[in-house]
């Protein structure tokens, strides 16, 4: 199991907007978050329902404050970006990551993609393009729209040259999925089956989702307990990357978990 430390250094993140702006919190939470997590995926625009654009001039900028220390500290990054200009940015650096919440659908980049050996996070949302938005999408109908996408992408990908076992495939969760929370929670339940189907490693965000607020009536400051739960979940039924704002509570959760008998930490 490996586990992704969220670092938000973003103004209107649904859940710590503003808190990681500035390079030097950006720098200290980093760190902190290093501790836990085997990799740190770095986000520098909002992908929320409720988030303004962000240039990707502004984007590399906020990164280019962070990443190169981080680099000389020997962390590894995966930068969450789905902005051409950005990954481009990214791929010159060398990250170990990169997540792209529509699975890299521009095949222009392909090319530099397989050239790389970035290891890819490829995301399934039920958006097309830009941030999430609010549509219903029932949970019987998601699952096959999740294998068409994963299906139609994988063949691109592969065929472009980029190795197989360089892709990590997310599913998606919350408003990537749809507005019901049943939608998310019938994805949570086929982890095993999308695994068995694609055999790849599959990764899963939960981290204070709204579909797990929505159902505790918690704020996202609150949703710690909720996540966690979840993501103990997805790690007992073939997750292989959980990507989380808290990897502390994970480590120590999958540590216990592991003693008792549950899948290895």
């Amino acid at each position: 199991m490996q586990i992704l430390g969220i670092l938000n250094i973003t103004e209107d993140s649904f859940s710590d907007g503003g808190k990681y702006l500035k390079p030097s919190a950006a720098l200290t939470h980093a760190r902190a978050l290093a501790q836990d997590a085997d990799i740190l995926d770095i986000g520098a625009a909002s992908s929320n329902p409720d988030s303004a654009g962000v240039a990707p001039e502004i984007e590399i900028a906020r990164l280019e404050s962070v990443v190169p220390e981080l680099q000389r500290e020997k962390i590894a990054l995966s930068i969450d970006t789905y902005a051409i200009a950005v990954q481009r940015w990214a791929l010159r650096h060398k990250v170990e990551y990169l997540n792209d919440i529509h699975g890299f659908a521009d095949a222009s980049l392909y090319p530099e993609l397989a050239a790389s050996s970035a290891k890819m996070i490829v995301m399934h949302s039920v958006q097309a393009q830009g941030r999430a938005t609010r549509v219903d999408v029932p949970p019987s109908a998601i699952l096959d729209r999740i294998r068409r996408f994963f299906d139609v992408r994988l063949a691109a990908l592969t065929g472009a040259g980029i190795a197989r076992d360089r892709l990590i495939l997310d599913p998606g969760m919350g408003f990537f999925l749809g507005t019901d929370p049943e939608t998310s929670f019938a994805v949570l339940r086929a982890l095993p089956a999308l695994k068995s189907e694609f055999g790849l490693p599959l990764l899963v965000s939960v981290s204070r989702k709204s579909f797990l607020r929505k159902i505790t009536g918690r704020a996202a400051a609150e949703a710690g307990p909720a996540s966690l739960t979840a993501e103990l979940f997805a790690a007992r039924n073939g997750a292989d990357f959980i990507r989380t704002h808290d990897p502390r509570a994970l480590r120590d959760a999958l540590a216990v978990w592991a003693v008792l008998g549950g899948n290895k930490a």
